[in-house]
């Protein structure tokens, strides 16, 4: 069985910054949307020089705000990889967007430029909290950019961030009850955290109080699972809930630790070459990316092989995000390890009867409980003996 690969599109700027956000995004007054689109059609056509392995299974356009393209270029973008790389039937073409008016007006344009699933970045259907995340659409926008979507695209998506300072259960509630009765099959609903180096942390440290305590915001995050539960979208990734067979294609690349190819600025891939992985990035800085292209037809800054204990850390991290677990068959495919050769089965033991880890003969599955707890569970459960022989 041919196995399919992700193909990660950066468009970095944005009209403003979130406060909140230390994604690779920037704000400019000028974009040569022409020189733009040059450059990343060059990318891509280089990228062939350095994976050819799989049919094309997703496209995904992030950002930055991606919605903030040309519909040509997004266009040119999807009809370039279907001519460089064999492509499913099936190939998911996902774009980010915001529900500004200016964004919505082109929702139009960009299904027929083949994207046909949407990823909205709402965050809140309340003006209060969009105030407070200096989001620069309102709820009404929110909602009328949703009702655009569902006449444009047939899958799509909008993310909403909980957990904000004050917010309540029954506040969270009333949220989540309107947003399931505009949403089509999936959410993303994350907790607000307070990255470094973001206006927020600057808020933080002067002693504001930014999110709620840690014990209210886990009693949130049980209530959103019980909620998405009961109307047929359960979760599947620890921030993402999906009626059945609407899950992310794309995100799901990720999280079982498949290939993908990244271009633009700053984007990351992991690219499996022969019986190794190597991980990518391009330069981050869009003028430094811009003028890398433009010199050798690629932004290309690092490209390295992943060790073995680099290969099962990532491996570990990224399939046990997913409430179906990590898969056993999956591990000794990636890393060449049985399970009592990568994890302690002393300490899988000690996890399964704190009630944070079912430990079956095919997976390892984390609890609701071990969710809250993921980052401590890794570090856990990997078996000391392993890194050291890895890194040696």
């Amino acid at each position: 069985m041919t196995k399919s690969f992700g193909l990660y599109i950066h468009w970095p700027f944005c009209l403003s910054k979130c406060p909140y956000c230390d994604f690779n995004s920037h704000v400019r007054e000028n974009i040569d949307q022409a020189r733009w689109q040059k450059a990343l059609l060059n990318e891509l056509e280089n990228t062939v020089q350095t994976y050819e392995n799989g049919v094309l299974g997703s496209i995904f356009f992030g950002g930055g705000t991606p919605s903030l393209m040309e519909p040509d270029t997004v266009e040119l973008l999807i009809e370039k990889a279907k001519i460089l790389f064999p492509y499913s039937e099936t190939l998911e073409v996902t774009l980010e967007a915001n529900p500004s008016t200016v964004e919505s007006s082109r929702f139009k344009a960009f299904s027929e430029a083949g994207v046909n699933r949407l990823s909205l970045g709402i965050q809140s259907l309340e003006d209060k909290a969009l105030t407070f995340l200096r989001r620069r659409h309102s709820s009404k926008e929110a909602l009328q950019a949703l009702e655009i979507s569902a006449i444009y695209f047939p899958r799509f998506s909008f993310d909403l961030i909980y957990a904000r300072p004050e917010q309540t259960p029954e506040d969270w509630k009333n949220e989540l009850k309107k947003a399931l009765s505009y949403a089509k099959g999936h959410l993303s609903l994350y907790q607000l955290t307070i990255e470094p180096q973001t206006a927020f942390a600057t808020r933080l440290a002067r002693g504001e109080k930014m999110t709620l305590e840690e014990e209210p915001s886990a009693y949130l995050y049980e209530l959103t699972e019980e909620i998405m539960e009961r109307a047929g979208l359960p979760p599947y990734e620890i921030s993402n809930y999906a009626a059945p067979s609407e899950e992310c294609f794309h995100n799901l690349i990720y999280w079982h630790f498949e290939d993908y190819v990244g271009i633009g600025p700053g984007a990351h891939g992991r690219i499996t070459l022969g019986k190794n992985k190597y991980a990518t990035s391009r330069y981050k800085a869009p003028e430094t990316w811009l003028r890398e292209v433009e010199k050798n037809g690629h932004g290309l800054e690092i490209f390295q092989k992943l060790s073995p204990l680099e290969k099962l850390q990532e491996f570990t991290l990224m399939n046990l995000r997913l409430t179906q677990g990590l898969s056993l068959s999956r591990l000794k495919k990636e890393t060449g390890l049985e399970r009592g050769e990568a994890y302690c089965d002393k300490n899988l033991k000690f996890l399964e009867d704190e009630g944070l880890l079912t430990v079956t003969a095919t997976h390892l599955i984390p609890t609701f409980e071990g969710r809250l707890r993921l980052n401590g569970l890794i570090s856990f459960i990997l078996k000391k003996s392993v890194e050291q022989d890895l890194e040696s």
